[in-house]
């Protein structure tokens, strides 16, 4: 477990993440993060916008065709 400190950037403030853990996860710039909110606190995930399409598109598939596919389960 790494502790960071947030820092002034700018106008904005941040953290900047240790090489061990961008070298570990295989991070590289301008690469895209996402905050996720749990009870705890938060958590950093990697985010790829064509899985995000994907999964909003899947979404929507299962939602609107929710009854027909609980048949096919069957």
């Amino acid at each position: 477990m790494a502790t960071l400190k947030i820092r002034k950037i700018g106008n904005s403030l941040g953290v900047i993440l240790p090489k061990e853990i961008i070298d570990r996860l295989y991070l590289k710039e301008n690469d895209l993060l996402q905050i996720v909110e749990e009870p705890e606190g938060i958590r950093l995930k990697a985010f790829d916008p064509d899985f995000a399409e994907w999964a909003e598109a899947f979404r929507n598939t299962n939602s609107k065709y929710k009854n027909v596919l609980n048949e096919f389960g069957k």
